[in-house]
């Protein structure tokens, strides 16, 4: 009986030896986050780690959030820190603001930036003016977040970026994520801070899966405020931008790459404060600079970096001028064809970039 056994354990053996050999060779695939969860994601630690954190705004609680980022925390943590609130951005930007002064931690969603307009007294001369106006006796910590600039189909009203005019603001923080690991990392540092930080998502990146590295999971990952992020290496063209136009820089450094064209392209994250330093490095490497963003050009983003480089240490390495890659300059029009001629596309980085390098 004994050989009889030894027998049948001799082949289960040798199969659970070849399965190790042979199934265990490739790598676990990295874990895929879209920007929505990724935001869910850094808002339910929060929310967990400190009592003081709630969320406010239109449907975020039993609607889970109109684009679905606030999906599950109402049930989490219910009606007393998921707070749905009527359709009054000027009212409850307002309440927001003073449970900050108060000493609570709110993060005030607007469905769209473009309605943040509605509130932008609240914004501006409530929570961003405060902090200076009481001597530094007043902190008020507070997130403003919620999709800015293009979307798709919604035409002029529902299409700015507002990165210039809220970057324009002393007293304000404001970061733009592009991918999930920016938009977690970035809303958990903003809800920390003891500032008014405005948070400007995209609709479109919403539903966009990313590689969701490992230290990006942890619940103490932060992604600095003021910090800018190189994406790529590259030594001909340094190519700056943020939110969604990050993406289509890296496709067309991809394109470029295959004439033998190699772009640095730097994600911002932040607007305000900007990250000059890491860009003039760039710039002092390659000698030539790009911007590119979805909004206006005039007064945008884009023109604040080339001012700063053309007033720093970098412009002496400048082998051409600077070049801005900006959406028309013109309200979004609602025609398919004609919203797509509006902001920028892969062809129009291609075609700065070859004019900048004189290709």
């Amino acid at each position: 009986m004994a050989a009889v056994s030894g027998l049948v354990r001799r082949p289960l053996q040798q199969v659970s030896g070849l399965l190790r050999r042979r199934f265990h060779r490739t790598a676990p695939t990295a874990l895929q986050m879209t920007v929505r969860d990724a935001i869910n994601q850094g808002m339910d630690e929060e929310l967990e780690r400190d009592e003081k954190v709630f969320l406010l705004g239109e449907e975020v609680a039993q609607y889970d959030g109109a684009y679905k980022v606030s999906r599950g925390l109402w049930k989490k943590y219910g009606d007393k820190r998921i707070i749905d609130t009527p359709i009054s951005e000027m009212g409850f930007a307002g309440i927001a603001v003073g449970a900050a002064m108060a000493g609570l931690r709110p993060i005030c969603e607007f469905m769209t930036f473009n309605f943040s307009m509605q509130a932008i007294d609240q914004v501006i001369n409530s929570a961003a003016k405060t902090y200076y106006m009481s001597g530094g006796l007043q902190p008020v910590p507070i997130v403003f977040r919620g999709p800015n600039g293009a979307s798709a189909g919604v035409a002029a009203q529902h299409s700015q970026c507002f990165a210039a005019w809220y970057g324009h603001c002393p007293g304000l923080k404001v970061v733009s994520p592009w991918n999930s690991e920016d938009a977690k990392g970035l809303i958990k540092s903003a809800i920390r801070d003891n500032n008014p930080v405005v948070v400007l998502e995209n609709e479109l990146m919403y539903g966009v899966p990313f590689e969701f590295p490992a230290e990006a999971q942890s619940k103490d990952f932060l992604v600095p405020i003021g910090k800018a992020k190189v994406e790529r290496q590259g030594t001909h063209i340094t190519v700056v931008s943020h939110s969604r136009p990050v993406g289509h820089c890296l496709e067309a450094a991809t394109v470029l790459s295959k004439e033998g064209i190699e772009c640095e392209v730097i994600n911002m994250r932040t607007i305000r404060p900007m990250d000059i330093d890491t860009i003039e490095a760039s710039v002092m490497k390659t000698n030539h600079l790009i911007t590119v963003e979805g909004g206006w050009p005039q007064f945008g983003v884009g023109a604040e970096i080339c001012a700063r480089i053309m007033e720093g240490p970098a412009f002496n390495f400048l082998d051409a001028p600077a070049v801005r890659v900006t959406g028309a300059d013109v309200p979004m029009p609602y025609a398919k064809i004609l919203e797509d001629n509006s902001v920028p596309q892969v062809k129009d980085i291609i075609f700065a970039i070859k004019k900048t390098l004189n290709i």
